[in-house]
């Protein structure tokens, strides 16, 4: 009889326990992640009621890929343009979340007399909130839908990257075992600079592959194509001395703008579930039920800090960044747990041998707990603050009020602010590609020319080729073309006082454009910086004579945006619902946008808009009507609702919560994307053209195909405003419509 392996032998355990034990919690009604960690627990080498793993080395393994693919999986729901669209509030909150529980956690550690590595790694593992206990309690409680799941959701899309750049900073902070601030900034520096050039990379590569070889690929192909990238992006990430986690995480966010993106996650997820699991249950298997009686009390006390912490400080985030009260609670409340990064960061601090055997149980413990009292907490956000609203003081409550309200004014953006955006933007982009070129110049290029042709002429080849390469980049920084030239000239001409800066701006732009050819010629030739800096001037006048020759930076450009925008585009073609926006400013009294869809059985069909009056009786604005592939924006009082009809409309939560229930529909929260109809709001200054008329002498809806939707002024709030309401001086105007035509109302 041959030999049986005994990690085959371990495999069928785990799997047999988890799948016995998650069927248990499924009926439960609990998370999963509990079931596997309770199975991990029962077949760990604690516990000798059932049989135990032999190899746990082995184990340990398919854990460690279990991370890769969950860190993979997580890149591709994340997205690099989600996190450009999630808004001020969500930035605002998850930085105050997390810097709070750091020190915060940091504090206890250090009071229940942990080492300072220990400390530090417990503020970490608190910091982070649980994507998968908040998503499954989401949809249990059914508050998908409601306005502050999506300021959760966004939080959480940035903290996942704040996560991945705390690992490299532990990870640093742990092999070096000190806490240099130049260290620590190097390592930053030295992350953005791998993202930014791998993003950049991908994007511009592998859409493009796709493309090219999506008839030769079926199902199989793609799957092992995508997980052999995966792979590859974790070995390149640890030779650049990042975590395997890392680089996973990033192949992900790249695949998740591409247009297989449904897809691969689709043929990824049974992989991610397999290996996600044997992580979780490995998590289990570390737990010490002697060490968790022993550290009783730190369960404990990390526990209500954790809850109560993370509940206080979420919450004062998302009201710092201008949400009503109530909103703000919620959110806090829904972000009261840890979870799967905290396993993560703490497998991290076990496998650098810097944290303490007895930090990990007390971990998986408190996320046990936290998990479990996390739909509680958000049950609580409500009644909670009806209770604060009747004992808090009179001007209390209008401050808030205030606060909220004042929050929402639009400032818009001068046209120097959007130059300068972009001018950053740009010039980021430019270093990285710069640095890249240099980096692989001086590292692999010149060395092997060097190898090939000795002296002089060598390190001239060597020379012209790096200039080469970097002729395009450096002809797009240096020539106004490619920097804004219509934002630019419009500024040169308003004022003589613009061009003092706008010089300064370009002059920034040759000098780093100097800057890089100089470091070619010194680290070549080995020359004085005066000297290099001379040859760079003539370098560069070269350049820029034969620029068109070298002006093949817009046609990257070109192809680079294509590419990132392919998902997008395509989606607007097939979707079969609403894409829309909605801007940050639009989020007082809990108004957004959502779809319905009408049931055949629904007594409105086969009527009106006229007829059923729903902004009287709802509140509520229907602004398009999707009727299979036709699109009625701003439908008027004539149209006629039909079976199947999706409907998008704008209101409260109440308002679309009873709406809900009388169109006898499936409801879902229109996604913060950039696209077709957005809810946006403005201030009427005395330069508006309709300025002391009313809403129907103005006729603002038949000209621009739109909807006002509400006015907010000192006397008051008017939503869904009369038609002969009279547009004031300082009205907060909140209107729906095309995104193209309202920028030009709201100018």
């Amino acid at each position: 009889m041959s030999h049986l392996p005994a990690l085959v032998i371990d495999l069928a355990l785990i799997l047999i326990s988890a799948g016995i034990i998650t069927l248990i919690f499924k009926w439960l009604k609990q998370p999963l992640v509990l079931g596997y960690i309770v199975a991990g627990f029962l077949a760990g080498p604690y516990v000798d009621i059932f049989p135990t793993v032999v190899d746990t080395s082995s184990i340990s393994t398919w854990a460690e890929i279990g991370v890769i693919f969950l860190l993979f999986a997580l890149g591709l729901e994340f997205s690099f343009k989600k996190l450009m669209n999630v808004g001020g509030t969500a930035v605002i909150a998850a930085t105050t979340e997390v810097v709070s529980m750091l020190v915060i956690g940091y504090a206890v550690g250090t009071l229940l007399g942990w080492s300072a590595m220990n400390s530090i790694f417990l503020g970490g593992m608190l910091s982070m909130s649980s994507t998968t206990i908040i998503i499954k309690a989401f949809d249990d409680l059914g508050l998908r839908n409601q306005k502050f799941t999506g300021i959760v959701f966004g939080t959480l899309v940035v903290e996942d990257l704040v996560a991945i750049l705390m690992m490299v900073l532990l990870s640093t902070m742990a092999v070096s075992q000190q806490f240099a601030g130049e260290e620590l900034i190097g390592s930053v520096v030295k992350v953005v600079f791998f993202l930014i050039l791998w993003f950049l990379i991908g994007i511009y590569i592998l859409p493009a592959f796709f493309r090219k070889a999506k008839k030769m690929m079926n199902d199989e192909t793609l799957l092992i194509i995508v997980v052999g990238l995966c792979l590859g992006m974790v070995y390149l990430a640890t030779q650049t001395g990042f975590s395997a986690a890392l680089g996973a995480f990033i192949m992900g966010s790249i695949l998740a703008e591409t247009i297989e993106a449904e897809h691969i996650e689709h043929l990824i997820k049974p992989v991610k579930d397999l290996f996600g699991a044997i992580f979780f249950v490995s998590v289990g298997m570390l737990v010490d039920p002697s060490v968790l009686v022993e550290y009783a009390w730190p369960v404990v006390i990390i526990t209500i800090i954790t809850i109560v912490g993370k509940a206080i400080f979420s919450t004062l985030g998302v009201f710092i960044s201008g949400q009503p009260l109530k909103t703000s609670i919620q959110s806090g409340f829904s972000l009261a747990q840890i979870g799967e990064f905290a396993f993560i960061i703490a497998s991290l601090g076990a496998s650098l041998n810097v944290l303490a055997d007895y930090v990990y149980p007390i971990i998986v413990a408190v996320s046990v707990i936290t998990t479990f009292t996390t739909p509680y907490f958000i049950r609580l956000a409500e009644p909670f603050t009806n209770w604060l609203y009747t004992i808090l003081p009179d001007n209390a409550l209008a401050f808030f009020e205030r606060y909220a309200s004042g929050a929402k004014t639009i400032n818009h953006e001068s046209d120097w602010k959007k130059l300068v955006k972009k001018f950053i933007g740009k010039i980021i982009i430019y270093i990285v590609l710069l640095s890249a070129i240099l980096l692989f110049s001086i590292n692999f290029l010149s060395p092997l020319i060097l190898d090939k042709i000795n002296g002089i002429w060598g390190r001239i080849s060597a020379a012209v080729l790096t200039i080469l390469c970097m002729a395009p980049i450096l002809t797009a920084l240096i020539s106004n073309k490619s920097n804004q030239p219509e934002l630019f000239m419009s500024l040169w001409k308003d004022s003589k006082y613009n061009h003092g800066r706008l010089v300064f701006l370009v002059l920034f732009r040759v000098y780093i454009a100097l800057t890089f050819v100089s470091l070619v010629l010194i680290n070549l030739f080995h020359v004085q910086y005066g000297v290099g800096i001379i040859t760079a001037v003539a370098v560069l006048a070269l350049i820029f004579f034969f620029r068109r020759s070298f002006n093949q930076y817009a046609k990257m450009e070109k192809h680079f945006m294509t590419n990132l925008n392919e998902r997008e585009e395509a989606q607007k073609k097939t979707a079969s619902a609403i894409k829309t926006s909605f801007t940050s400013q639009m989020n007082n009294k809990n108004i957004h946008i959502a779809e319905v869809e009408v049931s055949p059985n629904s007594p409105y069909v086969g009527k009106t808009l006229k007829e059923l009056k729903i902004r009287n009786d709802f509140g509520v604005s229907i602004v398009k009507i999707l009727r299979g592939s036709r699109k009625i924006y701003i439908p008027d009082s004539s149209q006629y609702v039909y079976p199947h009809d999706i409907l998008s409309i704008v209101g409260t939560d109440e308002q679309i919560e009873h709406f809900d229930k009388i169109i006898e529909s499936h409801r879902n929260i229109i996604p913060e994307e950039n696209h077709e109809i957005s809810l946006q709001s403005f201030t009427i200054n005395k330069d508006f053209p309709f300025i002391g008329q009313s809403l129907v002498d103005s006729r603002i809806g038949i000209k621009f195909n739109c909807m006002i939707i509400g006015i907010e002024r000192e006397s008051g709030s008017y939503m869904n405003p009369d038609p002969h309401i009279v547009f004031e001086e300082n009205d907060l105007v909140w209107v729906v419509g095309e995104k193209e035509i309202l920028e030009k109302i709201c100018g």
